[in-house]
């Protein structure tokens, strides 16, 4: 056998098994919990083995009803016990059955369940002792008692069999007595009685070994049972958990159809093309604003190579080698202002946006491209850079002539004036030079923004440039009551740019600072170098850039909205020019707070050659 069993008939794990690390079923049982279910097996079998045990009893007393009055006594004393054993067991089948607490200590009750079926045995065999010697008694009668004897010792076997060794208990208090009376008794030379005496050791190891058998059974069939329990409980929880797989599948599958309906109606209704197309640039669906564009119908379109039928042959936007990397990449790629033909052989510039679909592997499923007509939107933006354009310098050159007028008025030239006069041409001239300024504003955008600006870079020394800077615009600081003056003294540093446009931004800048200093305040103009970058700072102590409009500071016409930026005046459009002129110079532009109050605006710009020393 490749397992050992334990005192209370469990099979343990054979040291076999355990040493080729195979685990027993009995590992995986609770071995209390089976303990449990044979003690309550023998409780429930109980009332019978009681009630059997009565009706039995009765019949005794009936066969073996005595005429001596001794025999008598003896008699109603043996019933008498069994009654008291009869009843203390089915007391202890109602506590039991009433503590609910049972199956936490099956030990306690099957100790008091093996002292009553000792009881109950060995009063049968007290039986078998007082009976079968009496000499009233006849041998039909103790024919008929060794046959009782034997039916209580079988018919324990089905009652306490699911604890093999309480049967034994029961068994050895019937058969050990009535063995002792059988090697006692003398027959007068009659045999039958020694032949049962020689029967009753094998009728008690043959009932042994069942009793034993039936243990083992029982011990399987409640493991497997609880086995199954615990299948039962897991499948249970198993279906729970598929219940709510499919309940969430169900529910994403939902959600998946209503995104894609909306997806459908979305890509049908919107208001720019979108085409579907395969990853060899097969076109799978269109929506109507596609046909709208293209000219043609989806049923012209689909099946067809989007390349080859909407795009010049010339054109390298999508040809062979740009669309396979793009579908080896599959990253979302953008094409702006690629030309497009259509169904009439008229040419669009088009902006495709084209979104590939892959799934959880990686592999491409198709191409999303939205298309957008840029045709109209292109054409109305050159016509209004050449209206402005030509707008500007239609007004520059008559408001060149009125300032310059003015201006003759305003120095005494032409003679002396009214103060009232002077006064009012002096508002004409600030306004016409305001004007003037934001004519040429418009016209440097506009050349920057077409390409059309040019630079002219030479070698000067910024430090002079910005004692220059100082200079012009001191007349201007003075209008706001605000002086410019040098942070330290300002180190010498050659750089390669345009000087004229360099001084443009340094008057922005300085002006700027001028007009939002508080009067009496300084703007100051500061000067370091560090690892071959030369950085110039414009400081002032005013109320600071509002943190809502950090963002769009450096934006064309872009203005803090408050009641000081009105009053101080300016286009929004200086600070853009600045960003956009540095940069071509291959610089940077920004802004911070100063330590103490106010802004810091400040550009870098690569140094021609190396400083001897750092400038802080």
């Amino acid at each position: 056998m490749n397992h050992a069993t334990s005192t209370t008939g469990e099979a343990v794990p054979s040291a076999a098994n355990a040493g080729r690390g195979v685990h027993s079923p009995d590992e995986s049982a609770d071995p209390r919990q089976i303990l449990a279910d044979r003690v309550g097996q023998l409780f429930r079998q109980a009332p019978i083995g009681v009630g059997g045990t009565l009706l039995v009893v009765a019949l005794v007393a009936y066969e073996l009803y005595p005429a001596q009055m001794r025999e008598r006594v003896v008699l109603w004393f043996w019933v008498f016990i069994m009654l008291l054993i009869a009843a203390a067991r089915y007391t202890l089948v109602v506590g039991y059955r009433r503590d609910e607490k049972r199956d936490q200590n099956p030990e306690r009750w099957l100790r008091w369940f093996a002292i009553g079926a000792l009881a109950e045995g060995v009063n049968w065999g007290f039986a078998a002792g007082a009976f079968f010697l009496a000499p009233g008694v006849t041998d039909v009668q103790r024919v008929f008692l060794a046959f009782v004897l034997a039916t209580m010792t079988a018919g324990g076997l089905p009652l306490f069999s699911a604890v093999w060794w309480v049967f034994g208990l029961f068994a050895f208090g019937v058969l050990v007595p009535f063995e002792a009376v059988l090697f006692t008794y003398d027959p007068h030379g009659k045999r039958l009685f020694a032949d049962l005496a020689l029967m009753v050791p094998f009728l008690l190891a043959i009932n042994m070994t069942v009793a034993y058998r039936l243990n083992q059974v029982f011990v399987s069939g409640y493991r497997l049972r609880q086995a199954y329990g615990k299948l039962t409980e897991e499948h249970a929880v198993l279906n729970q958990q598929i219940e709510q797989q499919l309940e969430e599948l169900l529910q994403a599958q939902r959600e998946v159809e209503a995104s894609g309906r909306k997806l459908a109606l979305f890509a049908e209704r919107a208001p720019i093309a979108v085409l579907e197309v395969d990853r060899n640039a097969t076109i799978l669906e269109m929506n109507p604003a596609a046909e709208n564009l293209f000219g043609y119908s989806t049923g012209e379109l689909v099946g067809r190579n989007a390349i080859r039928t909407l795009f010049p042959p010339d054109s390298p936007a999508l040809q062979s080698p740009a669309w396979n990397a793009f579908v080896a990449g599959a990253k979302p790629v953008t094409l702006p202002q690629t030309v497009c033909i259509r169904r009439d052989s008229i040419e669009v510039v088009c902006e495709f946006t084209l979104t590939p679909l892959v799934n959880e592997s990686g592999d491409l499923i198709s191409v999303i491209a939205q298309v957008r007509d840029l045709t109209q939107v292109l054409e109305a933006e050159r016509l209004k850079k050449e209206f402005t354009s030509t707008l500007s310098h239609e007004l520059r050159t008559p408001l060149t002539s009125i300032i310059g007028s003015l201006q003759l008025v305003n120095s005494g030239v032409l003679g002396a004036i009214d103060k009232d006069v002077a006064d009012l041409t002096e508002v004409a001239e600030r306004n016409a030079q305001r004007l003037l300024d934001l004519i040429n504003d418009i016209l440097d955008i506009e050349k920057i923004e077409s390409g059309k600006f040019v630079l002219f870079p030479e070698d000067i020394s910024l430090d002079a440039l910005l004692r220059e800077s100082l200079v012009l615009n001191k007349s201007f600081a003075e209008r706001f009551k605000v002086r410019l003056e040098a942070h330290r003294e300002l180190p010498t540093v050659p750089v390669n740019a345009d000087r004229k446009r360099l001084l443009q931004v340094l008057t922005n800048l300085i002006s700027n600072a001028a007009k939002f200093s508080p009067e009496g305040g300084a703007v100051e103009l500061s000067m370091t170098v560090a690892d071959g970058t030369v950085r110039v700072g414009v400081g002032d102590r005013g109320a600071g850039v509002p943190e809502n409009f950090r963002s769009r500071i450096f934006s064309r016409f872009a203005q803090a909205d408050s009641a000081l930026t009105r009053q101080k005046g300016g286009t929004g459009l200086g600070l853009s020019i600045c960003k956009r002129l540095i940069e071509a110079m291959n610089g940077r532009i920004g802004f911070e707070d100063r330590a103490g109050g106010g802004t810091l605006f400040y550009f870098e710009l690569p140094a021609k050659q190396a400083v001897a020393q750092t400038h802080q």
